[in-house]
This record gives C-alpha cells, structure tokens and sequence, in this order.
C-alpha cells in the first residue's frame, strides 16, 4: 500500500501543461497513481512503474496506461531506458544509481519534473537518511547539460491535508529537452515574478479610501 498525498502535486500540474497533446507520460515510483490519473485527464497516454502497484490496479484495464512491477533499486540498469516519453514525472523518490537512464527517457521535445525531499527534511520526519534526501543542486547536476532547465526550488513547503500531512524540505526542477518550445522562442510564462512579501502585502504607503 502507498498511504501519501491524495492530490497531484502543484508542481506537477503546472508544467505537465508542456507535454504535447496526446503525448506520453512516464511516472517513476508511481505508487498510487495520483499523476498518472492527472496525466490520463490531461489527455496523455501513461505509463507507471513501481515495485508496489497494489493502489493503481484499479487503472490497468485501460488501454491508455501500461503498468509495470518491478524493483528498481536491485542494480540491474533502469527497465525503460532504451524508451522516449513526452514526460517524465518523479515525486518523492530517490534512487541515486538510476537518475541519469531516468533523464535519458525524456525526449529531446519532451518535459522532466522532479520532486522530492531535500537535506534538512530530516527534521520533519521521514526521510532522514541523507540517501534519500538531495543534496544542493543535484537534481540541476542531473539535468544538464542535456536538458534546459526551466525553473528549479529548494526550500520548505508547509504541510497541508491534500499534498501532505507535515512541512516538508525539498527540491524540484522543471526542465525540458533542447528541441522544446520552452527551450526556443515560446518559453514558459511565469504567472508571477513579485517577490513573495510583495504579492502577500500591499504596499505600505497605499491608502485605502472607504467611500460612505
């Protein structure tokens, strides 16, 4: 079983929406499934691997995804890696030896999201072993120089019922193969670029006029 997020993470949805139509999505360490369901109402064609599938089950009679079983921390090479998708998804999962056949999977037109726990997560709760948790900027030393990264955070995210119980440290990276419109002239457009105390707060010299 996979107890964890019942939702599919913001980050996920905010650049899943580089993925062409109709494309392929590779989610590793898929678990329950909450972003292959994501990518299957985006229209996307899935594929999910995990050594546990018992909690996306339900979605293996569908011809729009391709469930695989398999241990990925044994040594063998990563199952998938002589294959090409339009994107490929890995949250919360961290297996050192298997990142750079992981990145190889991305198409040269296609998008990688990743995010997982960071040093320092240690001190919310599990992980805490430094083998799972990124140290600085690996996952932008994973990317490049074959991707073009696209946005990347590390920091602390507070704990919510939908995403996650209790703060978590992470790290995360958008980034997108060379052939991408992200990476040519369409780039991604960032909704917002205020500084976080400035989108929260008005500032302090603006008056407020109550019309009676």
């Amino acid at each position: 079983m996979h107890p964890g997020p019942k939702l599919p993470s913001p980050w996920v949805t905010r650049f899943l929406s580089g993925t062409r139509a109709g494309g392929t999505m590779l989610d590793v360490a898929c678990g329950s499934g909450r972003h292959l369901r994501h990518g299957l109402d985006q229209g996307l064609v899935v594929t999910g691997i995990d050594r546990d599938l018992s909690d996306a089950e339900d979605l293996g009679e569908r011809g729009d995804v391709a469930l695989i079983e398999a241990d990925l921390e044994t040594g063998r090479p990563f199952p998938l890696r002589d294959l090409r998708f339009d994107a490929v998804v890995v949250t919360h999962y961290l297996w050192r030896p298997i990142l750079p056949d992981i990145v190889g999977c991305v198409a040269e037109d296609g998008v990688f999201i990743y995010e997982t726990f960071a040093l320092g997560h240690h001190r919310e709760g599990r992980p805490m072993r430094p083998d799972f948790l990124l140290k600085p900027n690996e996952l932008l030393e994973v990317a490049l120089p074959r991707l073009v990264v696209i946005a990347y955070e590390q920091g602390e995210l507070p704990g919510d019922d939908a995403h996650a119980g209790h703060a978590r440290v992470v790290q995360r990276i958008a980034a997108c193969g060379p052939k991408h419109r992200w990476a040519g002239d369409s780039p991604f457009v960032f909704a917002d670029d205020r500084p976080v105390s400035e989108a929260r707060e008005p500032p302090a010299d603006r008056e407020t006029h109550v019309t009676p």
